[in-house]
């Protein structure tokens, strides 16, 4: 089977040695999505997920698909404060869908800016 590096232009520019996702064999690996220059960066943890989830809807559009589809994802937080309200974005945007999950707690990421970044694995 053929291995997809794909970039959406929803997304920004690659600045780094990866791509947006990975399609193969019916599912899309997506690499870690931030609230990084948005208007979300530098807000609460729930802004900058709603913005993270915007995004992945947008993709989500692009290969035909929606968030039903999502079948894992990983968050990474730089604070656990504000997860109550984190919590209710993900039951928001996943609806019946709970896709398997984790949660893991960071010293920090790239920017100060940005405490929240997800990962996230759909069918295709």
């Amino acid at each position: 089977m053929a291995i997809e590096r794909k970039n959406y232009d929803h997304l920004g520019p690659v600045v780094g040695p990866y791509s947006h996702a990975v399609k193969h064999n019916g599912t899309l690996y997506v690499s870690g999505i931030t609230a990084f220059g948005s208007p979300a960066q530098g807000q609460s943890i729930e802004q900058q997920a709603e913005f993270i989830f915007s995004q992945l809807g947008k993709l989500a559009e692009v290969e035909n698909t929606s968030l039903a589809s999502l079948l894992k994802v990983t968050i990474f937080v730089t604070e656990l404060e504000g997860i109550d309200g984190l919590r209710q974005v993900l039951f928001r945007h996943y609806g019946e869908h709970l896709p398997a999950s984790s949660l893991v707690q960071v010293k920090s990421l790239f920017s100060p800016e940005v405490s929240i970044e997800i990962e996230a694995v759909f069918a295709i």
